[in-house]
């Protein structure tokens, strides 16, 4: 308790000294230049920030550290709920763990609370559903299964389920049958200890976990931009991954309904059970916010049974900052590494410099029509804009490059009226139009990207009555749809319609024009891409033309 004692106490001087909220007051970016600086070992990056080389530390998540960055007075600490969920996944389209009661059992063979208690020291919660405790649409109240060697042992024995002389775990071959299957040896992914070093260990417990009840398992580290393509690929037997979840929980539908079950989709474990498929829809399609409750507690339900992926914790984001910048920006949602800071951020004393952030990672792809990673979009949300954005202290909607909207219901149908900001440009000085973001929303929905094919699935037409006025219709009724819609990222239309192959698409090696002055990589976000060398940083400077920079 004393560490978290320390941390509360530097995370309130700094959220006291914080800039008050108040989106109509931003006027930036002030940085210049912002290099994502890569540094994949923990160590490392804490000596980094301590020696003032990179000046934001984001996602940290191990106990020692935390308090050593919160005895430093030259770091300013920050702590906020996240929409964080940890899992343990599963492969349910193969033996053995198409099998629910092996499911179940390991559920109850992992000791999530001394895991959590043991690796995390107070900064996380075991997570017993699968949405975050920061949901609003969080059950407090599904949990099944508590840790028990002796349940799990007991409920694989009462289905058949036995052990050989080498204690492995052999399954009945059928109903009726008297033959068994002994478990072969199987892999858990898992990120190297290098990169992710809690993960690394939380992956090695699990597995010992399991081998506790007779799973033949071992894990396997590997790079995580080849654990990502294994995922995508189908390849694996199980895995350990965290996701970063949205304030909506119709995330459920794209995570776990047989439909998003596609290569490079969400749904990993591959799970196809008609009686989730349908509460599931019933979520993603809810009318209002009322049936969205009913339906989103009726699906954290209906998951618990099911168990497609088994939840292990939920952790706060914790974020060390030097003190030698200022106008950072922290609420109860949102620690200082978020893209308000970077709108107020300037040095605390002498002249304007690079501010420099710590990335764990390499980016996998910089294609943002295939990126997956947080490592790619911790670039790519500088460089692309929505329509909407999400006020970071109450999590409501705001305008952005869309100054209004109207939401009509009829017929079974919705239609989103946005009405976008005049004067704004796209990063090579061109007018932004209603056209463009019609292109957006027709490209993936005719070329369907696993990562926005469920946000534009329904949509049935799109219109541009004018410049700056975008209608899209859609042929269903969801409490959504203004998320999914108003949360794409506008692509320029001049830019992708040059892009024959969105997969293989390389935007940050393709030139614009014969200048070279820009890349395909181009947007009307904050910042600008301008050079990407792998192992070491990725550098972006300011956008001159960004619309809040010269907002009045």
């Amino acid at each position: 308790m004393r560490r978290f004692s320390i941390l509360i106490g530097v995370i309130l001087c700094l959220s006291t000294a914080a800039f008050a909220f108040d989106a109509t007051t931003f006027k930036g970016p002030k940085v210049e230049d912002l290099y994502l600086v890569i540094v994949r070992d923990p160590d490392a990056q804490l000596l980094a920030l301590e020696k003032d080389e990179i000046h934001i530390l984001s996602d940290i998540a191990r106990p020692a550290d935390i308090e050593r960055l919160s005895q430093n007075s030259s770091v300013l600490m920050s702590l906020a709920k996240g929409f964080h969920g940890f899992f343990f996944g599963l492969n349910l389209r193969t033996f053995p763990w198409n099998r629910l009661e092996l499911r179940q059992a390991a559920w109850e063979a992992i000791p999530r609370e001394k895991l959590v208690r043991d690796l995390f020291a107070g900064y996380a919660e075991p997570l017993s559903t699968f949405l975050p405790p920061a949901s609003p649409y969080f059950e407090d109240d599904v949990v099944k299964y508590s840790h028990s060697f002796e349940k799990a042992k007991e409920r694989l024995g009462n289905a058949g389920w036995s052990w050989n002389n080498k204690g492995i775990l052999m399954a009945p071959a059928g109903e009726g049958s008297t033959e068994k299957i002994t478990l072969s040896p199987m892999k858990l992914l898992s990120p190297t200890a290098q990169v992710a070093p809690t993960t690394a260990e939380i992956a090695e417990r699990i597995a010992a976990s399991l081998r506790g009840i007779g799973v033949p398992i071992e894990v396997e580290p590997m790079d995580f931009s080849a654990m990502i393509a294994r995922l995508d690929e189908r390849n694996f037997d199980s895995y350990v991954m965290a996701w970063q979840m949205t304030r909506d929980p119709d995330s459920l539908f794209a995570f776990y309904h047989s439909s998003m079950d596609v290569k490079g989709g969400y749904n990993i474990p591959g799970i196809a059970e008609p009686r989730l498929d349908k509460v599931l829809a019933e979520l993603r399609w809810a009318p209002d916010e009322a049936s969205a409750r009913q339906a989103a507690s009726e699906s954290q339900k209906l998951l618990a049974e099911l168990v497609p992926v088994i939840p292990i914790y939920s952790r706060y984001f914790i974020t060390a900052a030097s003190s030698s910048w200022k106008g950072y920006v922290t609420t109860p949602y949102a620690t200082a590494d978020n893209t308000w800071s970077l709108f107020q951020l300037e040095p605390a004393s002498g002249a304007m410099k690079p501010l420099r952030w710590a990335l764990s990672d390499e980016p996998r792809s910089l294609n943002p029509l295939a990126a997956g990673s947080a490592y790619d979009w911790s670039v790519l949300g500088f460089i692309y804009d929505a329509l909407i954005t999400v006020d970071p202290e109450t999590l409501l909607d705001l305008p952005w490059i869309a100054e209004s909207w109207t939401i009509d219901t009829a017929d079974g149908g919705t239609r989103l009226t946005f009405h976008l900001k005049e004067g704004l440009i796209w990063q090579d000085g061109r007018p932004i139009t209603a056209g463009d973001s019609a292109y957006t929303i027709q490209y993936l929905r005719e070329h369907q990207p696993p990562r926005y094919y469920d946000s534009v699935r329904d949509v049935a037409s799109v219109e541009t009555p004018d410049d700056l006025t975008l209608v899209v219709t859609m042929n269903s009724t969801s409490y959504w749809h203004l998320h999914n819609i108003g949360g794409l990222p506008i692509f320029p239309r001049h830019v992708f319609e040059q892009v024959k192959d969105w997969r293989s698409w390389k935007p940050a090696e393709t030139w614009l024009d014969k200048d070279k002055k820009l890349t395909q990589l181009m947007g009307s976000g904050p910042f600008i891409f301008r050079e990407y060398r792998p192992g070491e940083y990725v550098h972006l400077t300011r956008n001159p033309a960004f619309w809040l920079l010269n907002s009045r």
